[in-house]
């Protein structure tokens, strides 16, 4: 290139970078990354047999609610399913083995399966980070101990600030009193809490009035997302989901079947009481190969909020200074 000449350039201050995992060229110390948040890639994208990063354990499809647009079918008297609480230790041991290192605890209603408290002590005692996702209509003082211990965080979900539409949506129950004292209560404690809001449920749903009155809460993480069709846990279309499905994670259901994400349960890559947690992770690349992939990746700066948007996990998001 030929020389110029003239006065200097000016100095100017290099623009921010950050991490991005999903690109394993830029991946590195010089982008923010830390050694171990680098993930493998297959194709562009990760691979679920080499790279979990966090699993959803569902407990049963138990639940106090029967909320509208429930993915999963959950309601009262449907069980905690044919998982053991053996069974659930030794997956969850084996997810910690395989890399994991953050699991959420969902349903139907967690709080309501005996075996929770058992399993949030063995996911922290592994060095997990473990989240229970609850309606947050009933928490005992028992749950309230376990909810404090270290590494230990909720999430709820939350759809309007108006009483009755919380009411419709959640299937005739009073989750907007209850659901809200329990929340400022967790706030209270200093429990870490985030909020999913799903926006479209019914007819004029004021849900960002909803996200406002979180905030007035003082809960700081709040996802939003909209209704994805997949009915009670009766439509099986891929198109409907985020496209995030099976990197990185994966779900176990309360029957052991593991699957890409809890709503898309009917894409079934293995059996953790079969074949173990790794064996169906072989399987996931093919199994999710029929689901529309993102074009963006994660952010790691970014606060985990939903499942869905943006395309992190609770486990993998670093607020960084």
């Amino acid at each position: 290139m030929p020389a110029t000449t003239g006065p200097a350039p000016a100095t100017t201050t290099p623009a921010a970078t950050s991490c991005n995992p999903d690109d394993h060229e830029d991946c590195t110390p010089e982008q923010g990354c830390a050694p171990d948040e680098c993930r493998p890639v297959l194709d562009g994208q990760h691979n679920p047999g080499t790279a979990l990063r966090m699993i959803w354990a569902e407990l049963g499809l138990e639940c106090q609610l029967e909320c509208l647009h429930c993915y999963a079918g959950a309601g009262p008297r449907k069980g905690f399913g044919t998982m053991t609480p053996d069974n659930w230790d030794h997956a969850i041991r084996e997810a910690a083995a395989l890399g994991t290192r953050h699991v959420t605890f969902i349903g139907g209603e967690p709080t309501l399966s005996p075996a929770l408290p058992q399993l949030v002590r063995l996911a922290t005692s592994l060095g997990l980070t473990a989240e229970v996702y609850t309606n947050m209509v009933r928490v005992t003082p028992a749950q309230w101990d376990l909810f404090t211990l270290p590494g230990v965080s909720l999430a709820a979900s939350w759809y309007t600030s108006d009483r009755a539409q919380h009411k419709a949506i959640t299937g005739g129950h009073d989750t907007w009193r209850q659901t809200r004292a329990n929340i400022t209560e967790a706030i209270r404690r200093g429990i870490p809490v985030r909020a999913g809001l799903v926006d479209g449920i019914v007819p004029g749903q004021q849900a960002d009035e909803g996200q406002r009155e979180l905030r007035a809460l003082g809960v700081g993480s709040i996802g939003t997302d909209h209704l994805r069709e997949f009915g009670r846990g009766t439509i099986p279309d891929p198109s409907q989901a985020c496209g995030a499905c099976g990197l990185g994670r994966a779900a176990i259901l309360s029957d052991g079947t593991v699957t890409p994400c809890p709503l898309t349960r009917w894409l079934a890559a293995g059996n953790v009481r079969d074949t173990g947690l790794d064996e169906a992770l072989k399987a996931m690349p093919a199994v999710t190969a029929v689901i529309p992939r993102p074009v963006r990746a994660c952010n790691p700066d970014c606060i985990p909020d939903s499942y869905c948007d943006p395309l992190c996990i609770p486990g993998a998001c670093k607020p960084r200074t």
